[in-house]
């Protein structure tokens, strides 16, 4: 057994901050960009991917100063729920459908009761943040209707 609790260090790194001097993009046109991609409907997790991928851009935050989802507050374009908490809630909805008709499959009984944990541990954050108001709920019959 490893006595010493030291990781290793074989994750990527950030680049320096600040605008890289190769990207020709203005702030203004990245904006446009995310704003143009999220009316598209493409979730802001992937807008990140996009920008970088199709049109060179690596970080938003380094050239606009703003993350993807701070840029989409300000238009009016931020989903209702956060992504995380919505994919989360997707997930469960997915696992309550198999329960239907796979009553005693225990391992995805127990596989939802980690999910919903994480959705309530998430929410609980969310609230205390100021993402969700303070009287939302995690009810799966109510909610799984929302999100598809």
């Amino acid at each position: 057994m490893r006595k010493s609790k030291e990781k290793g260090k074989s994750h990527s790194t950030r680049p320096l901050s600040g605008m890289p001097k190769w990207v020709r993009s203005s702030p203004e046109e990245v904006e446009f960009l995310v704003v143009d991609l999220a009316k598209k409907g493409i979730p802001p997790s992937q807008i990140g991917m996009v920008l970088r991928d199709q049109y060179g851009i690596p970080l938003v935050k380094q050239i606009t100063g703003k993350k993807i989802c701070e840029i989409l507050e300000e238009k009016g374009l931020a989903p209702k729920l956060p992504e995380d908490l919505a994919n989360l809630i997707k997930r469960a909805s997915m696992i309550r459908r198999h329960l239907e008709e796979h009553p005693k499959d225990m391992s995805s009984k127990r596989g939802l009761e980690l999910v919903e944990s994480k959705i309530k541990r998430l929410a609980k954050y969310y609230i205390k943040v100021g993402k969700l108001p303070s009287d939302w709920k995690y009810v799966p019959e109510k909610i799984s209707i929302l999100v598809k």
